[in-house]
């Protein structure tokens, strides 16, 4: 009996280790998500907005190209030129078939720099190709 009542008397045991390790897998995975969503959103442009936009569906290694109003091409912070862009497209549509491509561009724009866009993703061939928009106030009313 004696052994009973000396077991129920012990405070539990708190391993601070593994709680540690959680916290600070948490910590990087927040900091690594926040870096990836500030990289791919260029903070300079104005995205149109359109009646009908959707959520978007993100998947996995898509490629986010931003364009100015300038006419300034930006994937992942860097500053590329038409050349440059439809080069690592090509490399890029040869190891990923189904690889999925969204336009960011500024709604003021020139529509030219758009269609050189996505020229160079046909010439790379690359089709899953999307326009970003935010879904405008007349049609998130009468939807």
């Amino acid at each position: 009996m004696r052994l009973g009542r000396h077991m129920m008397e012990e405070e539990p045991i708190f391993m601070m280790a593994p709680m540690i390790d959680i916290v600070f897998l948490l910590l990087i995975f927040f900091l690594t998500t926040s870096l990836f969503a500030r990289m791919e959103n260029e903070l300079s442009i104005t995205v149109p907005t359109a009646d009908q936009s959707q959520p978007p569906r993100r998947t996995p290694g898509e490629i986010i190209i931003n364009l100015t109003k300038e006419g300034t091409i930006i994937v992942n912070q860097r500053r590329l030129e038409l050349d440059q862009l439809e080069d690592i497209l090509v490399k890029i549509g040869k190891l990923y078939k189904d690889q999925s491509v969204i336009i960011r561009g500024d709604k003021d724009a020139l529509f030219g720099q758009a269609v050189a866009i996505l020229d160079a993703c046909a010439k790379a061939g690359i089709w899953n190709v999307s326009f970003a928009a935010v879904q405008s106030e007349l049609g998130a009313s009468q939807g």
